[in-house]
């Protein structure tokens, strides 16, 4: 049913609920997945700033490899470094690239409300996408 999966994470202590599900999709399913890690930066008096949490991506990519891969599922990591805001459109980019039948992502942050009035991460994806997406609270 769901042949290769993508699971998009962010470092937060919300999106890392995102794995064992990810992980117990992908074993029921016996799917390959591809680890999503996008990271925004921005220029600050010419500088690259990093605006993601302090782990670096390198290290949260391959914890979470380490841990399919562990469980003998195929799995490979993608790392992007984009501007604030543009998150949600290389989740669904990195997706599609890698011919993704479901994305497994976290929800986080805003309240139900604010997210559909401002529009969160997980809602832009949702709306974009070109497979199913499984939100995990």
């Amino acid at each position: 049913m769901f042949d290769r999966i993508a699971v998009a994470i962010d470092g937060s202590a919300e999106g890392g609920k995102t794995l064992p599900v990810a992980l117990e999709m992908a074993g029921r399913f016996g799917s390959a997945v591809t680890v999503i890690h996008i990271r925004e930066h921005t220029k600050y008096e010419g500088s690259d700033v990093d605006l993601g949490p302090a782990t670096p991506a390198d290290d949260l990519v391959g914890a979470a490899l380490e841990r399919f891969r562990g469980a003998g599922i195929e799995a490979h990591g993608e790392i992007r470094k984009v501007n604030p805001g543009n998150t949600p459109e290389q989740i669904v980019k990195v997706a599609a690239e890698v011919g993704a039948d479901l994305i497994v992502m976290g929800m986080r942050g805003m309240t139900e409300w604010r997210s559909m009035l401002l529009g969160g991460v997980a809602n832009k994806v949702v709306q974009h996408a070109h497979c199913p997406v499984l939100l995990v609270r």
